[in-house]
């Protein structure tokens, strides 16, 4: 497959009844860049910004997004469109509400997301006192992710760890919290669809406590939108990510991520349910 940018991947083709299509390419896979991208999916972050896309460009909604959650029903595949038919359920003077779903082939459900949209109005605001992110140059820009476990997406994403990335290197006594400065590989200005697809561009926190890797899915993604991004807290695109760990075991994990601007202003906060695939006995001789 030729590559695509994150551009074209988020290009959506107007069709019948306001559906609106979209292609997934390979580039897009969460599988490993050392194994062909059909031995992973489509990326759950890019199927998230799609679901806004779809929202915002088919019911030309103009309000701020506030809230996205994404339900992951079944895989989507390649070589097929993937259809999203929006849906306005009420827009009000503060705050309007949609729904979107996406299906494959024969109507087959791969997500279903809702989005509450509102714009900002004059008043008290408060802003938790939390210290700036550590200077972007001050971190190694060859501290990025790569390797043959990096996934297909991270080629579109610009990486500055902090300490990391520990993907696979488990240490005793350490949390399982991955930080990073992040942007689009393209350097686009940073806006709530960038967020969609960064909150979600790294691997499993847990797995920064595990040596090798466990299969899980995605089951629920939810985003909430703080603040817009501006280029004085995002300049040239870049913003700064905790990824955390909050549980793992009896077939679940439950991860979360904080975007911050440049002068520690909370921009979006995300929380993603994942199921771990079953683990099977060996069979029997």
């Amino acid at each position: 497959m030729t590559q695509q940018t994150l551009q074209q991947a988020l290009a959506l083709t107007p069709g019948r009844d306001g559906v609106l299509s979209a292609d997934l390419h390979g580039d897009f896979s969460n599988g490993p860049v050392s194994m062909p991208p059909e031995a992973g999916f489509p990326f759950g972050g890019l199927l998230a910004a799609l679901s806004a896309q779809a929202m915002r460009q088919g019911l030309e909604v103009t309000a701020p997004l506030r809230t996205l959650s994404v339900q992951y029903l079944s895989a989507a595949r390649y070589g097929q469109p993937l259809n999203f038919a929006p849906r306005l359920l009420r827009a009000g003077r503060s705050a309007a509400f949609a729904q979107v779903e996406a299906s494959q082939g024969d109507a087959k459900l791969t997500n279903h997301a809702t989005a509450t949209y509102g714009a900002d109005v004059t008043g008290m605001a408060m802003t938790p006192l939390v210290a700036p992110p550590p200077p972007l140059a001050s971190l190694d820009p060859a501290a990025g992710m790569r390797g043959p476990m990096a996934p297909h997406f991270s080629q579109h994403v610009e990486y500055r760890f902090d300490g990391g990335p520990y993907i696979l290197s488990a240490i005793e006594g350490r949390a399982a919290t991955e930080r990073a400065w992040m942007r689009i590989g393209d350097g686009r200005a940073l806006d709530d669809i960038g967020l969609c697809y960064l909150l979600d561009a790294i691997y499993p926190p847990v797995w920064t406590a595990l040596r090798k890797p466990m299969a899980m899915s995605t089951v629920d993604l939810r985003y909430d939108f703080l603040a817009d991004p501006t280029p004085e807290t995002a300049p040239d695109g870049w913003a700064f990510f905790e990824f955390r760990m909050l549980d793992f075991g009896l077939g679940w994990t439950v991860d979360e991520a904080t975007a911050w601007g440049a002068d520690g202003t909370p921009l979006a906060i995300s929380r993603q349910r994942r199921k771990l695939a079953p683990v099977r006995p060996p069979r029997a001789a």
